[in-house]
């Protein structure tokens, strides 16, 4: 009975372990098929003591599990100790930039005229890194949205750090947790243009900076290079919201949030239950609901399943994350009214509260990058990129703006990653700064920057830095509607618009004033120590939670005698499958409420009713396709016919560098794409042909961009005026060599290619030898 029962018994332990496809000896080894753990044949094991069976090895690893368990539980309690040891410490040193580099303050916003709690930091590159002065400089804005700046650059891996080991001069826009009494809006987008003009100062000699806007330091961004073009360089735009009611139906329900708690009013009540500031801490915990899987699961779970190594990955991030800073409400005022729920920037129709500033995007005359994802839940591409629909009615009207938008679309970066991610900083950044050369020679209109795996068999591929090539198409407004399914889900963000207007109206006559009476600054400083966020990361410190006191020392004890389980434990099988499943609710509940909230928001503001009681007239889904910003005025279009009339005059005159570089282009194709191989190629051509007198990369990036435009605009004119730039008659054949050269290096060899450099051997009368 008994050997047989013990059969059984191990038969039954043996599916056990199988189910969980778990064949270790509790120690992380496994035995071999048809070995017990023991090193014993599993025939003798079967009528083994019940110690030396299969089913103490189910017990053995139940043990290890638990100790295991127990140990990773003080060390995670220890880590949220270190939190918020870590946030008093910041709050307590005055919350200043989390910034992996040294820097140095060069203009505090606190000593301007019309004082901003903003400051521009020079950046002091580390040990090993110099830079040059000459070299144009990068400014770093970093997103005002609740937490403090630092995001641009608290990793090596950075927007900051790549452009410090490119050699270039880095400052960087912070700002302070408190903001300066009456400070609004447009005193910071004046304090920002001083800031520029002090980076000039400094470096007279280089060209304009690179400015680089993150996430809500975008829009600030855009404002700041729309009010004062003269000052800025290229613009970036990483992740930066720009059209706040665009992006697709069951996607995208951040842009809900206005419409749902009936415009600013709540908004505004917030800022005057604390005291006339706006708690930075609100918008953290919304950024934070709108995944809760990751917020309030992933992200622990993480840490505590990998307590040994992950703990200052951790630390690290949420240094930053912890820091709550705050707006005054005139300023939060304009950036929900004008911003997230007027969509102003967008339509061309934002001005400042005084109405000496009048912001339009189409005044930016600098080259435009954008950067967004699909990953990104917070900044959709729809609204990264619908501003320019919003603007203009095709790329024919961005030519004439004399504007040059260049974007890319990553796959899944989620939208942290596009400022935090080390493979992005060492991929999409770099190849961005390393091109910035060849985006501004792009002549005005639309492109997409492609980033592909470079192909070392490649003719010319010699020519390309890295692991990467970057390419330029150009691309048209119907492509940037791809992205979108449609404008009509947009027409109810009108109504918000009004229903915010009459609400905010009602709650500064009825209501405003009995909560500005009652509240004072003792009051909004009880409320923001209980703010959830806020609690919920300072109450596990042991200078606030006597009960954390003793436990530093067990995690030490802990470190000292870690014992970590093996990796195929069933019952670590058993916390994985939970986890998973933690995570597949919350991701169901998270669908479930967004669905829910994109419902109710539709039943209200899709209305027609709705939308005639508030005064506006009947929803157009046509009209929802169309541009809503005012037409580009006559004056300007004059003023680009003019310029393309005396570049087609100019189409006889020039250099033999301005001969050479529409050769060039000419020869390539107009349908084929430009980037950093073909660029580079022209560049090196261009030194060797002795024929074309190369001056510097400077002009030789103003004949290309030049040239580029004239041949889009009269390319049979522009090759028949080449004599003219070159009166040497014995300029001409190697011009034609140099031409050959460049397609020898590019493994260009296909009849059009042909066809047009013997075009150009007619126009320069050149016979071919």
């Amino acid at each position: 009975m008994f050997p047989s029962g013990l059969q059984a018994w191990n038969a039954w332990a043996d599916a056990v372990r199988s189910s969980y496809g778990w064949t270790g000896n509790g120690q992380g080894s496994a035995a071999p098929s048809g070995t017990a753990a023991n090193g014993r044949t599993a025939d003798a094991a079967a009528g083994a003591p019940f110690f030396a069976n299969p089913w103490f090895d189910l017990a053995r690893a139940y043990q290890e599990y638990w100790i295991d368990a127990a140990q990773r539980t003080v060390l995670f309690w220890d880590v949220m100790r270190q939190r918020a040891d870590n946030a008093l410490e910041h709050h307590e040193h005055g919350k200043p930039p989390l910034l992996r580099f040294a820097y140095e303050t060069v203009v505090d916003g606190r000593t301007l005229p019309r004082p901003v709690n903003y400051a521009m930091l020079r950046i002091l590159p580390p040990a090993g890194v110099t830079t040059d002065a000459k070299l144009r400089p990068y400014v770093v804005i970093d997103p005002r949205a609740g937490h403090g700046p630092g995001i641009g650059g608290f990793k090596e891996d950075s927007e900051i750090g790549d452009a410090l080991h490119a050699g270039h001069p880095v400052y960087f826009v912070t700002f302070s947790p408190e903001p300066m009494p009456g400070q609004v809006l447009s005193d910071i987008v004046r304090a920002e243009e001083l800031f520029l003009k002090k980076v000039h100062e400094l470096h007279p000699h280089s060209e304009k900076p690179v400015v680089i806007g993150n996430c809500q330091g975008g829009w600030a961004t855009a404002i700041l290079a729309a009010a004062a073009p003269a000052e800025c360089g290229p613009v970036l735009l990483a992740g930066a919201p720009l059209s706040y009611w665009a992006g697709r139906e069951g996607e995208n329900p951040m842009r809900y949030n206005g419409g749902m708690c009936g415009g600013s009013w709540l908004a505004l009540m917030l800022a005057d239950l604390g005291n006339g500031k706006f708690d930075g801490a609100y918008l953290c915990e919304n950024f934070e609901n709108l995944n809760p899987a990751n917020s309030y699961w992933t992200k622990y779970y993480t840490l505590y399943s990998k307590i040994d190594t992950e703990a200052p990955r951790f630390l690290e991030f949420e240094r930053w994350w912890n820091g709550f800073f705050f707006m005054n409400k005139d300023e939060f005022e304009t950036i929900v009214d004008d911003l997230f729920i007027g969509n102003k920037l967008a339509k061309g129709e934002l001005t400042s509260r005084d109405g000496s500033l009048r912001i339009d995007m189409r005044n930016i005359k600098s080259p435009i990058v954008i950067f967004c994802s699909w990953g990104d839940n917070i900044t959709p591409p729809q609204q990264a990129l619908n501003w320019i629909l919003d603007l203009y009615a095709n790329v024919g009207e961005i030519q004439a703006n004399e504007q040059t938008i260049v974007y890319n679309v990553h796959q899944n970066i989620g939208h942290l990653g596009i400022f935090v991610s080390g493979a992005i900083a060492k991929k999409e950044y770099v190849e961005i700064f390393e091109n910035l050369e060849v985006i501004e020679l792009l002549p005005p209109g639309l492109y997409e920057l492609q980033i592909v795996p470079r192909d070392r068999d490649a003719a010319g591929s010699e020519f390309v830095s890295g692991a990467y090539e970057t390419i330029f198409h150009e691309r048209t407004l119907d492509d940037i509607r791809a992205f979108d399914d449609g404008r009509a889900d947009e027409q109810p963000f009108e109504v918000v618009e009004r229903v915010s207007q009459i609400n905010g109206a009602l709650y500064e006559r009825y209501l405003a004033p009995a909560i500005r009476a009652f509240s004072t600054e003792a009051s909004a400083q009880m409320l923001r120590a209980s703010q959830p966020s806020r609690q919920l990361r300072v109450m596990w410190s042991d200078r606030r939670n006597p009960f954390m006191a003793p436990v530093s020392g067990w995690a030490e004890q802990v470190r000292r005698n870690r014992r970590p389980v093996s990796a195929d434990n069933p019952f670590l099988a058993n916390e994985r499958r939970f986890s998973e499943l933690m995570v597949q609710q919350l991701d169901a509940y998270r669908d479930l409420r967004d669905r829910w909230t994109e419902l109710t928001f539709n039943s209200i503001y899709a209305q027609p009713w709705l939308r005639a009681a508030v005064g506006l007239p009947p929803a157009d889904p046509a009209a929802a396709e169309r541009p809503r910003a005012p037409r580009l005025s006559p004056e300007r279009g004059k003023l680009h016919e003019l310029r393309v009339q005396r570049l087609l005059e100019r189409a006889g005159s020039g250099t033999p560098l301005d001969a050479f570089a529409r050769g060039m282009l000419y020869v390539r194709g107009d349908s084929a794409p430009l980037g950093e191989r073909q660029y580079h190629a022209m560049l090196k051509t261009a030194r060797e042909t002795s024929a074309v007198e190369f001056t510097s990369t400077k002009a030789f990036r103003k004949a290309l961009r030049e040239q580029y435009l004239l041949l889009k605009l009269d390319r049979e004119r522009a090759i028949a005026m080449l004599p003219a730039l070159l009166p040497d008659a014995e300029q001409h054949r190697p011009v034609v060599e140099g031409l050959r050269r460049l397609c020898e290096v590019l493994g260009i060899d296909d009849p059009g290619v042909r066809d047009r450099i013997a075009r150009v051997e007619r126009s320069l009368e050149v016979v071919r030898a």
